[in-house]
This record gives C-alpha cells, sequence and structure tokens, in this order.
C-alpha cells in the first residue's frame, strides 16, 4: 500500500476514537510494529494527538486535540453532515444558522459531485411545515455564502418590496441573519452604493468567476448595517405606544422603548404589514397603550381582540 494511503487509512480507523492494540492496527495496515510507529508520528507530526499506552494491553486511540485537524469522512458521514447543516442553516436550531451555513459552504467546496446529488435528492424530499416568516432555499444561501466568502461577484434576480422584478449584479458583503431572517449586505454595482437584500427574495443567484477586493462598509460592522437599513425603509404602518412600566419584557426584536422619564416609556414600531404590526403590539408583554396609529391598525387590533374573546369566553 502506498506510504500516503497507508497513513490515510491509519487515521481512518482511529477517529472511530476507539481504543486499538498495536498488533491488531498493525495486521489491519499489512505492516510491521515499527512502520506502525513511523506512521503515528507522521500523525503527530500533521496535528493529529494519538496517545499511546504502553505494556500488555498497550496501543493507540485519538485524542481531543487544541485544534480541529482535517476529517476523514466516508460517502454516508459527509451526506449526513450536509443535510444537517441544511437544516440547522434553515433554522430548525436557534442561534447556529449562520455558523451552520458557512459550515455548509466550505463543505459543498469539497463534495465530490456523485454526493452532491445525493444531498441534493435527499434534501428534495425533506418537507418543512410552514413557519411565520418566508424560508429561503439553502442552495441560495449556499451561493451568497460562497460569493461572500471569495469576494466573487454575484448575479441574480430580486424582487422589491412592492413586487418590482430588477436584475442585480452586487459584490457580496456578507450574510445576517436577524429576526429568523436572512439578508446580506453587498455593494450593488449598478447603483455604486451600498444595499441590503432580503435572500428570500433573490432567485437565480450565480457568481460569474469575477474576484474583487473587498470594500470597507460604512458601517460598526454588516448586522449593524443592516439593522441601519432596515431601520431607515419606509414602513406602511407606524404605531406609537406608551408603556406603563419596566420595559424589559418588551421583546428586542420589535423596537427599543425610549425612557420618557416619568416611569413611562414611548415605544414607536413600523411594518409593511397592518396585521403583524398588530400582533407584535400583543407580544408586549406589559401594559401599554396606543397613542397613534392608522385606523387601519385600530380596526385590526379590534377584530384581533374579538377573535381572540371568540377563543377565550369569560
Amino acid at each position: 500500500m502506498d506510504p500516503t494511503a497507508r497513513v490515510l487509512r491509519l487515521l481512518s480507523l482511529l477517529q472511530t476514537y476507539r481504543h486499538w492494540a498495536g498488533d491488531e492496527l498493525a495486521s489491519r495496515l499489512d505492516v510491521s510494529p515499527r512502520t506502525l510507529r513511523r506512521d503515528v508520528e507522521r500523525l503527530r507530526e500533521l496535528g493529529y494527538p494519538v496517545d499511546t499506552t504502553r505494556g500488555t494491553h498497550g496501543g493507540y486511540q485519538l485524542g481531543a486535540g487544541a485544534q480541529l485537524p482535517p476529517l476523514l469522512l466516508d460517502d454516508d458521514e459527509a451526506v449526513a453532515i450536509a443535510i444537517g447543516l441544511r437544516t440547522a442553516a434553515n433554522g430548525a436550531v436557534s442561534g447556529i444558522g449562520e455558523t451552520s451555513l458557512r459550515a455548509l459552504a466550505k463543505l459543498q467546496q469539497v463534495l465530490p459531485s456523485r454526493l452532491r446529488r445525493r444531498v441534493e435528492a435527499v434534501a428534495s424530499s425533506m418537507v418543512s411545515t410552514p413557519g411565520w416568516t418566508a424560508t429561503v432555499d439553502a442552495d441560495v444561501l449556499v451561493t451568497i455564502a460562497q460569493a461572500c466568502r471569495g469576494s466573487e461577484q454575484l448575479r441574480f434576480h430580486y424582487t422589491a418590496n412592492d413586487g418590482t422584478q430588477t436584475r442585480r449584479l452586487v459584490e457580496p458583503h456578507r450574510l445576517v441573519s436577524r429576526h429568523r431572517r436572512w439578508y446580506f449586505v453587498a455593494w450593488d454595482v449598478d447603483r455604486a452604493d451600498w444595499r441590503t437584500f432580503r435572500a428570500d427574495r433573490v432567485e437565480q443567484p450565480f457568481a460569474n468567476g469575477v474576484r474583487v477586493p473587498p470594500r470597507e462598509l460604512p458601517a460598526e460592522d454588516a448586522a449593524a448595517f443592516v439593522t441601519a437599513s432596515l431601520r431607515s425603509r419606509p414602513q406602511a404602518h407606524h404605531a406609537t405606544l406608551t408603556i406603563h412600566g419596566p420595559t424589559a419584557s418588551v421583546p428586542a426584536w420589535l423596537s427599543r422603548p425610549t425612557d420618557n422619564g416619568d416611569g413611562t416609556s414611548t415605544l414607536r414600531m413600523a411594518s409593511d404589514s397592518v396585521e403583524w404590526l398588530a400582533i407584535g403590539i400583543t407580544m408586549l408583554g406589559v401594559d401599554a397603550e396606543l397613542t397613534d396609529g392608522s385606523p387601519e391598525l385600530v380596526a385590526e387590533l379590534r377584530g384581533l381582540g374579538d377573535r381572540i374573546r371568540r377563543l377565550a369566553p369569560a
């Protein structure tokens, strides 16, 4: 067996994390104990912490290291990890979506085509129950993530808030997960300015192979840019509320109350949807009074209250 292939085979056996007797490993690899010791030393030089025990029951075991070395995965393991990362990237597990997406982008770059087809086949057979926010196809997220990571121009079709469809050429900067929705920040080449895009409104994205040097973002970071961009965007419906008492229970994703100095706070909210604005108001978790709101919002709140009372009559 080729020495490199033999070392990789040794690593594959050790990554089961069981304790291997020296003679058993030598027999599996069809080498002498001396050659086995030399191969183990090669793994250590590559950064793999191989523990050795001596004596009658001596042998080898892969230990936990300070850094994660490259992993050897068989086909089934690689497919299982890719599917798991797709699920996590789509928000199935809170708090790890962005990390999962970065890992998925790296993994899919090195998957052989036969395994990518298996991943796509399994993913196409998966069905998710609809949530309260728009979902994004994992392939769209991966394409955007890879363009961000490689500083590569990206083309795509985009649907704006008003339904207008445009074709965009951008230099992607970073993906941001905010309030169970994916956004990405990019330099819009045709408009010569920074823009924030909703990933669920992106269709047919593809990187055109043109690599560009990263631009300096005019904000502390991508998350801060997205937050400022969303707050400055015109919204169709607005509400102003006076909150009586502590504001600690107000969900952070709604808005930030302003202390009035008299034991009350003012909360200003806005949304493109009067329905979601009304639902957001009901989620304040504290006594509040609507001091300014459109007739449509007032009507929606009253209708929502009527429906709730019918669901839970006195």
